[in-house]
């Protein structure tokens, strides 16, 4: 899967969500600390309140506790909103500050205005895996795909994966996020494991959607195969609005790209060797077989004469037996090292 803009084996994604309070001047601040995180991505969301949720929908429980209380899902929805014009704001800020610019839609309308702004891949959020209509226009598209897959079964994941490539997708442009829909979510439910059991069961790209507080479990996502990190962040935990609570603010994620950043460095290429570094201590570390006391020219090696100590410039101890019962071709003084 390829992404304009950066270079790195783990693609990192700054949720800005809907943090930005409905205003532009706080979303494009979060533009500015994403990027001076050296996030890769900063993605928003678009939609139309009218077109996704009806006007007596309740809030969930997270949302009731982190806003106005007596609001509907709608009232909520409706403040948060994007308009066309704020997009290209964003988009611009964006293009000024060297990091991509991504919003995940959630109706039809809005996926169509984000196709048109040419985004590097389409982010498809937890709540439309189930939803059809939206997966085909998706499938259609032919951009590389990420799904998150909050709530999900294996089974809603099969079926959602067979509609994005029935209608066009490519199996090998397809990242699936393992995710848990809880803000924030309990550290008992990440079940991080079942990260890899999606990438072992449809041997497809992986990655996590972290909804947890802190950023160890971004980090341990990498260590065990995540390509793509999404994580929400904040300017201030302690605003009012649904996901600020489970967000981290600039400084975590500062640190948790450069975290992720060393894993990457330290994962390697898998192969099991003797690194550059370790390769000049081979001889220090490792041992020989020497005299274990003073040895006379024709004299049997024994187990009795010989020992096995540092330094390892000589016969090594895994030539033990072949050692045994030789005879000295020479006088050996105790740890002398042992030749044939």
């Amino acid at each position: 899967m390829k992404y304009a803009t950066t270079k790195h084996p783990v693609k990192i994604i700054a949720e800005a969500g809907v943090n930005h309070n409905g205003d532009v001047s706080i979303a494009l601040e979060l533009i500015d600390e994403a990027a001076k995180a050296g996030a890769d991505f900063i993605k928003f969301q678009t939609f139309k309140a009218d077109n996704i949720v009806t006007k007596t929908a309740k809030k969930a429980q997270y949302q009731i506790q982190s806003g106005r209380k007596s609001d509907t899902q709608y009232q909520m929805l409706k403040r948060l909103e994007l308009n066309h014009e704020m997009h290209l704001i964003l988009k611009n800020r964006c293009l000024d500050k060297n990091i991509g610019f991504l919003s995940s839609a959630f109706d039809l309308d809005s996926m169509d205005y984000l196709l048109s702004l040419n985004l590097p891949f389409i982010k498809i959020p937890s709540g439309e895996i189930t939803n059809l209509p939206y997966l085909r226009r998706v499938g259609e598209s032919g951009k590389p795909i990420i799904l998150s897959t909050g709530m999900a079964n294996i089974e809603e994941i099969r079926n959602a994966l067979f509609a994005l490539v029935r209608a066009g997708a490519k199996k090998e442009d397809i990242t699936v996020l393992h995710c848990n829909s809880e803000y924030p979510t309990p550290l008992s439910d990440v079940n991080l494991l079942a990260m890899v059991a999606i990438k072992n069961q449809f041997n497809i790209n992986i990655g996590y959607s972290d909804h947890t507080k802190g950023i160890e479990i971004a980090i341990s996502a990498v260590a065990l195969g995540a390509t793509v990190i999404e994580k929400h962040f904040t300017l201030n935990r302690n605003l009012d609005g649904p996901d600020h609570k489970a967000s981290i603010q600039p400084d975590e994620l500062a640190k948790m790209v450069r975290y992720i950043r060393n894993v990457e460095v330290a994962l390697g290429d898998g192969m099991k060797k003797p690194s550059p570094s370790e390769s000049k201590n081979v001889h220090i570390v490792r041992k020989s077989i020497v005299a274990a006391s003073n040895i006379k020219k024709g004299e049997r090696f024994t187990e009795n004469n010989l020992c096995v100590k540092r330094p390892g410039t000589g016969v090594s101890p895994m030539k033990w037996d072949d050692v045994l019962n030789n005879y000295a071709q020479r006088d050996f003084r105790q740890d002398e090292l042992i030749n044939l």
